[in-house]
């Protein structure tokens, strides 16, 4: 017998589909979730899952309304928190807890640069006092477990006791438990396509060519999102494209079996979220920190990367880390627009809604987005106001001036150099400094004559990624 036609179908079943579906379901709503119960490819199951506002500030996010904008929603979304845990216990009969961490340490260490490491740890402090966010200055060398190597020792340190982390994988469990629990309806499949009639939203096309039939979609595919909008192409065009951050991610057991208390981070750098290591308890560290653009999602990890990153840990965070062993590599693509910022709303069409582009703040935001999307499927009001400026037919978001664009990406390549520790004479910095924001001047100037993309796309720009840019600014021009 076939299932009702339901209210609502949800495509995507990571952080942000998974809450969006069971908010849904536990507001009344008869809802089918679509996604492969493995979840290949998806940023969620690689999360290490900080539930970081403050942490994450960088100096060019304050520098913009948007910027702005976006850290709103970080410090609203992660009050969310407690509740959502407390719920999603009620809802799936599972007593444990979905928190792993007690507070966030953020170090200024010697691995990175003043103009960016400096600049970022500045930037936190000031979102800090200008919240009134309970925050301390510690001295490094008296953190409990903490021991990095001597040459990427660091200088300073802010505890912040009110940013936790939580389990992901622990988190996507029970939200599945708690969306069937309450009746909802999860299809193990994947969705080729929103299927469009007469100018409204009709359903979802599988993968294996049935139809699901609902006047309301929510697409939440992550990085895939907007593969699925071929029927719109029109609006398709006026929407940001979207590319994969494509991350990795390392779950070790320490060899004594100790763990931090806290998460321990460096300030955002080099176009990712800074080393970091999280506590998931049983000796089990979660280590994370790397961040690559990719035209299109990537399934495994490189062994280069693999090796950048744990070299980061261990020269940044626990030199007694190579003891350990490696109990799981993980990899996880991020859904990143191409001005950086989210995909949240109407698409512009009756029954069409994105919840994607969330970059780095999905998981983070998950339970603030699904009162959003609910309250908007609903009511067709927005629950958070800050969240208006990212509805996702849009013309570009500026993350900065042209000018200031150009620095950064020359700021982020040169910090790069610094933490893999080159070896150059004293004079090649300057050197390289200068080919490279001329090299990067002329690649922006050619683009477009007013928009610009975000810093960490400028040297990814080849062909390909030139001529997606090339035709969502010639939509808007």
């Amino acid at each position: 017998m076939d299932s009702p036609r339901p209210d609502v179908i949800v495509v995507g079943n990571g952080a942000v589909g998974s809450s969006v579906a069971f908010e849904l379901v536990r507001k009344g709503h008869a809802v089918t979730r679509i996604g492969a119960s493995a979840r290949p490819l998806a940023a969620s199951a690689a999360a290490g899952a900080m539930l970081g506002c403050f942490g994450e500030v960088t100096s060019s996010m304050l520098a913009t309304p948007s910027g702005r904008a976006k850290l709103a929603t970080d410090y609203r979304a992660r009050a969310e928190w407690p509740d959502w845990d407390r719920e999603l216990t009620a809802a799936s009969g599972s007593e444990e807890t979905l928190f792993t961490a007690d507070g966030t340490v953020v170090v200024l260490n010697t691995a990175g640069t003043a103009a960016v490491d400096s600049a970022n740890f500045r930037a936190i402090e000031a979102a800090l006092r200008e919240y009134q966010e309970p925050h301390e200055l510690v001295d490094p060398e008296e953190l409990d477990w903490f021991s990095p190597d001597e040459l990427a020792r660091a200088l300073r340190g802010i505890h912040i006791p009110g940013e936790h982390a939580v389990d992901a994988h622990r988190l996507l469990t029970k939200l599945d438990q708690a969306f069937t629990a309450l009746g909802g309806e999860a299809i193990d499949a994947e969705a080729d396509a929103v299927e469009v009639q007469r100018g409204r939203v009709r359903g979802v096309r599988l993968t294996d060519g049935r139809l699901l039939e609902s006047g309301q979609v929510v697409v939440a595919a992550g990085a895939r999102s907007l593969d699925l909008l071929g029927q719109v192409e029109d609006l398709r065009r006026q929407i940001p494209p979207m590319v994969s951050g494509y991350g990795v991610s390392a779950l070790v057991e320490t060899a004594d079996r100790s763990l931090p208390r806290s998460v321990l981070r460096s300030p955002n750098r080099a176009f990712a979220c800074g080393i970091h290591c999280v506590p998931r308890g049983e000796g089990t560290l979660y280590v994370g920190g790397t961040n690559v653009l990719c035209e299109q999602p990537r399934m495994y990890a490189t062994v280069r990367d693999l090796q950048f990153l744990l070299e980061c840990a261990v020269d940044q965070l626990y030199s007694e880390l190579p003891r350990g062993g490696v109990r799981a590599v993980q990899v996880g693509n991020r859904p990143v627009p191409v001005d950086g910022f989210p995909l949240v709303g109407s698409a512009g069409m009756d029954g069409l809604w994105l919840a994607t582009g969330t970059y780095r703040d999905g998981l983070h935001q998950s339970p603030l987005l699904a009162k959003h999307m609910a309250t908007l499927i609903e009511d067709n009001r927005p629950l958070v106001t800050e969240l208006a400026a990212f509805t996702p037919v849009r013309a570009p978001l500026p993350s900065g001036t042209r000018a200031e664009i150009l620095d950064a990406v020359v700021d982020q390549m040169m910090a790069s150099g610094y933490e893999t520790r080159w070896r150059v004479t004293p004079e090649w910095p300057e050197r390289i400094e200068g080919h490279l924001r001329r090299s990067y001047a002329e690649t922006i100037d050619a683009l477009h004559p007013s928009f610009t993309p975000p810093a960490e796309f400028i040297p990814k720009l080849d062909d390909t990624l030139r001529a997606t840019l090339s035709a969502y600014y010639k939509a808007w021009s």
